[in-house]
């Protein structure tokens, strides 16, 4: 292993209790039980750390778990990780404002371009990658909910807990695939999430056992 990667063992992916149809994410149709602030949120294509940053009024703190290689053949990681060419990476992170852990991410790379984008590891991807003000497309591919007892214990909350999935683009070339997940802190600026209880919410077709 590279004497650059971090030791700490990966966590494993969150369980997904169920996904939106890709189509839908991809054509802005997924949410509809979302509210307008946490759709936006989940949906749209601005940077999550720059949104954290303007509600909580506080700088984003990324609290590096770990970067490993991966073989990208769990089950639970998303398809589009399959577009990335191998040897990859895996890089976790907590998102924290003031204090509070308002985020978890997890991202796949191919390893020279994390060699190349991720020399600081405390920084946010975002600013990472737009260093030189380079151009860059970002496309939601997922949207669901997942659950894992070690969020529970970081966001102090119950799951289960909002998820999305993207992936960053540059020149029509896919650099990384990201899955972030949303504490329920974040009700405290943006209101309840929806006005049904996420765990009523009816499972899709898509609905991971």
């Amino acid at each position: 292993m590279s004497p650059s990667l971090a030791p700490q063992p990966l966590l494993p992916s969150p369980r997904s209790l169920w996904q939106a149809p890709v189509a839908e994410v991809v054509g802005a149709r997924a949410g509809h039980s979302l509210s307008g602030a946490w759709k936006l949120l989940l949906l749209g294509d601005g940077s999550p750390t720059r949104h954290l940053q303007l509600l909580t009024g506080a700088p984003v703190e990324v609290e590096l778990i770990a970067m490993a290689p991966d073989s990208g053949k769990d089950p639970l990681t998303p398809d589009e990780v399959a577009e990335l060419s191998p040897p990859l990476l895996r890089r976790q992170v907590w998102l924290a404002c003031g204090g509070r852990t308002l985020g978890w991410a997890e991202s796949w790379w191919n390893q020279a371009e994390a060699e190349a984008h991720l020399r600081d590891r405390s920084r946010p991807i975002w600013l990472s990658l737009t260093a030189g003000r380079t151009e860059l497309f970002r496309e939601v591919d997922g949207l669901g909910q997942v659950q894992a007892a070690w969020l529970e214990r970081r966001f102090e909350h119950a799951g289960p807990f909002w998820s999305r999935h993207y992936r960053f683009f540059r020149q029509g070339r896919e650099l990384t695939v990201i899955r972030e997940v949303f504490s329920p802190e974040l009700e405290r600026w943006l209101g309840p999430a929806t006005s049904t209880s996420p765990a009523a919410l009816p499972p899709t077709r898509h609905d991971i056992s």
